[in-house]
């Protein structure tokens, strides 16, 4: 090579290199543009960031590969996602939009693509920073836990006690008198009716707001029973051979048994009640007398509903509870048969919470879980008539008061056979539209609230519940959408939300200090006990008030807590990498493999017998020989790793 061409060789090397090299300067500048508190070289946070109250996000945190939104309430541009160590994993840009439910102009923090977990917070360039979050594939376990223990706490009828936050949450055994006949026999006498929980910032007990608690919180188990099984709960029960968290629903089961009147008729009280509402003392400190308040259609259709669900869901742990469960049942059912107006209860001697509502969508969920339970063709039958006559078959704004949804899932997602496919399709398409709705409302909203601009008691409760539309839709038309707005649910109640406030006892951001709730109020504590969903402002985003007078925007309930449980058990414990809950079919071989109890499917059910089997809780099963999944003449640990495989869908037929 002569000098010549090396000369002009050497400088083509160098004005590549100079062109590498502007390129890559232009790149950083773009990506790491020069502003007051930024270090291009080292990508570090140096400007000592304050957390201000407009940068509004889930203080909790967020799943590692689901969406991540926050909310700005004040003009801005550019934002950082900065580890607590100060370096910068993301930069983004906010888009503003106007909250026409705040009234103001938010800009929306779109950070999605961070995935590591770890500690982080949002800085936000002219304005401050959010609070610390996690990013975590456990985020919500605590919560959740965190839920369960405050469920535990309304315990009635017993001593309970807990340790959370420093603080100890007690009270000795209270209740425990309870009821009195005087209204259903006109005799003052006492009929045990001891347990369950309190309903809410008082202590009295409601069947018709256990309907939606409990009935949620069953369909939770059947939907995430994988991530639910293995949850270690700090309750009396936690030893015994059934699942913690189906411990916990029990102890209201156990109570709701004790309702049906003592005459055999099938009736169910509607409530056990004081006549008025007691004083703000600790629960084991009224002795005011608590009567048993005569029957109501509603409460008593809500009662076969719980009770006939329970009975298959408890069959593979206690199968003389689920026995009990289903004859109580079967008896309020034929009752109702017989009875077919709506009978609302006589209310006229008490003052406390009414909880009065028409029966027809009680009766419908009530025959759906019959029919689920029993597989008669009369439950069917029964249901799907009264399913026809409903115009809006899946709301996507419910409560107490309709908690027809709850019937309507249990029948899309049952395998039994012999449905009506056009009814199917139509129960199918009105879920699918409400849940749109949900999603389209969350998105047009500044703080992803699910429910909008719609506001009124309760209405955290219904923020929550409405992921229960998300789940069920997403069951059976998978989208991400469906996931996300259920995110967003949870977002908005730890504290995307207009107040940059938690609104769960004891939980997130500047949680709620004054809830209307007697123990609360009571027990010389600073703290409120933790774990409960207060209910929300209203008429308006602005009009929530942390002060314990307020009961109509601060107050707590059972029905609430049990719709954020829900809320929080499809995203806990996911780590257990939960199976598809959706049972699969199979034909019906001399030997049917996996269908351990025999009944012509593989489902969830038959992985649990064989779990409880291989673990020496279960001394046989239905089907023994459809146990042995890989045809090894032994059952053992192997054959619950390939039966939940299959279910999976991860191998495609049995024996493998």
């Amino acid at each position: 090579m002569d000098s010549k061409t090396s000369n002009n060789g050497n400088m083509k090397k160098r004005i590549a290199f100079l062109f590498l090299a502007a390129v890559i300067l232009c790149c950083t500048v773009m990506l790491y543009p020069q502003i007051s508190g930024f270090n291009v070289s080292a990508a570090k946070i140096t400007e000592n960031y304050q957390q201000d109250n407009r940068v509004r996000l889930n203080s909790i945190g967020y799943l590692p590969d689901q969406h991540k939104k926050a909310t700005i309430a004040t003009n801005c541009s550019t934002f950082y996602v900065v580890k607590k160590d100060g370096t910068i994993v993301y930069t983004g840009t906010a888009v503003s939009m106007y909250d026409n439910d705040s009234y103001e102009t938010v800009y929306i923090a779109d950070f999605s693509s961070v995935t590591q977990e770890g500690t982080y917070y949002l800085a936000v360039p002219g304005v401050g920073k959010s609070v610390d979050f996690e990013i975590t594939s456990n985020v919500y376990d605590n919560p959740f836990k965190v839920a369960m223990m405050g469920l535990y706490l309304m315990r009635c009828g017993t001593a309970v006690q807990a340790t959370y936050n420093g603080n100890n949450y007690s009270h000795g055994p209270c209740h425990t008198q309870d009821a009195y006949l005087d209204y259903i026999t006109g005799q003052h006498t006492k009929k045990e009716s001891t347990g369950g929980w309190h309903d809410a910032g008082d202590y009295n007990k409601y069947v018709v707001n256990a309907g939606i608690t409990v009935g949620g919180m069953l369909l939770a188990w059947e939907q995430f029973q994988d991530q639910l099984e293995s949850i270690q709960l700090d309750i009396p029960e936690k030893n015994n051979s059934i699942p913690d968290y189906l411990d916990e629903i029990k102890y209201e089961l156990d109570w709701l048994l004790t309702m049906q009147y003592p005459d055999g008729s099938g009736k169910v009280a509607h409530k056990l009640s004081t006549r008025n509402f007691g004083g703000f003392i600790m629960p084991d400190n009224e002795w005011e007398e608590r009567f048993f308040v005569p029957w109501g259609s509603a409460a008593t259709a809500d009662f076969v509903a719980m009770l006939a669900k329970a009975s298959r869901i408890y069959r593979p742990y206690d199968s003389a509870f689920a026995d009990k469960c289903i004859n109580a049942a079967k008896l309020s059912y034929n009752f109702l048969k017989t009875n077919p107006s709506n009978h609302r209860p006589d209310q006229s001697g008490f003052s406390t919470g009414a909880y009065d509502t028409d029966d027809r969508d009680d009766r419908l969920w009530a025959a759906a879980e019959m029919w689920e339970t029993l597989g008669d063709e009369e439950y069917l039958r029964d249901f799907e008539t009264r399913a026809s006559s409903f115009s809006k078959k899946v709301l996507a704004d419910f409560d107490w008061g309709d908690v027809q949804n709850l019937g309507m899932f249990t029948y899309l997602l049952s395998e039994r056979p012999g449905k009506n496919k056009s009814l199917e399709d139509e129960i199918k398409r009105s879920l699918i539209s409400a849940a749109d709705s949900i999603v389209q409302t969350s998105n047009n909203h500044g703080y992803g609230r699910t429910l909008g601009t719609q506001y009124y008691w309760g209405c955290n409760g219904t923020v929550a519940r409405q992921t229960m539309v998300m789940q069920v839709a997403n069951q059976l038309s998978p989208n991400t959408d469906y996931i996300n707005a259920a995110l967003d649910s949870l977002s908005h109640i730890f504290g995307r939300n207009y107040y940059n406030r938690s609104y769960v006892t004891g939980l997130g951001i500047n949680p709620p200090m004054n809830p209307h709730d007697r123990r609360s109020g009571a027990d010389g504590i600073r703290d409120p006990w933790p774990g409960c969903l207060v209910g929300g402002g209203w008429p308006g985003a602005r009009d929530w008030i942390d002060v314990e007078e307020s009961y109509e925007t601060n107050e707590i309930a059972i029905n609430w807590s049990g719709a954020l449980i829900y809320a929080l058990a499809g995203f806990a414990n996911m780590q257990e990498n939960p199976f598809n809950p959706e049972p699969t079919p199979t034909s019906k071989p001399e030997i049917v493999y996996g269908d351990v109890n025999d009944d012509g499917y593989v489902d969830s059910t038959d992985l649990t017998i064989l779990k409880r089997y291989v673990l020496r809780k279960l001394s046989s099963m239905p089907a023994q020989d459809a146990a042995d999944v890989n045809v090894d003449g032994v059952i053992d640990s192997t054959d619950i790793t390939i039966l939940k495989r299959f279910l999976l869908r991860k191998i495609s037929k049995l024996p493998f």
